[in-house]
């Protein structure tokens, strides 16, 4: 599995967390920035991101900004990506089962690691539903 990730500076943090669990898991990362908690905008890393993903070089991306919204809105602006704004875990699980979610958006200031950590692993582990799921993500633009 191919993960791309990326933050901008408020997620700085909770991104070198996620990277370490990914790579204890033998996970194949990439981390497309930012590289420290200097101001940055958090679209430059959710257009990357995307862009990964979107292409199928990566099977999933993972997205870290202050609120998690700005870094959401902005890969949803991509054909193709339906990236979730998670904070707890039975949301993660939904948003694989019923949306079919390719990128997971966490908002780096209000979750603690272990708490993001629970939800990225919930989201990668967790299958898509299809049937009646699938007619309505088919219904979603692309």
């Amino acid at each position: 599995m191919r993960i791309a990730i990326g933050s901008d500076h408020a997620g700085f943090s909770l991104k070198k967390e996620l990277i370490f669990w990914l790579e204890k898991n033998d996970l194949d990362i990439h981390d497309f920035g930012t590289y420290s908690e200097a101001s940055v905008d958090y679209p430059d890393y959710a257009h990357a991101v995307s862009e990964a993903v979107e292409s199928g070089e990566y099977e999933f991306g993972v997205l870290i900004c202050g609120t998690g919204l700005g870094v959401s809105i902005t890969a949803n602006k991509h054909q193709g990506i339906r990236a979730a704004l998670c904070w707890q875990g039975e949301i993660a699980r939904l948003s694989r089962v019923h949306n079919d979610a390719n990128i997971i958006c966490f908002p780096g200031r209000f979750i603690e690691s272990d708490e993001a950590i629970k939800m990225l692993e919930i989201f990668l582990k967790t299958e898509f539903e299809g049937g009646r799921h699938l007619r309505r993500v088919n219904k979603i633009p692309v």
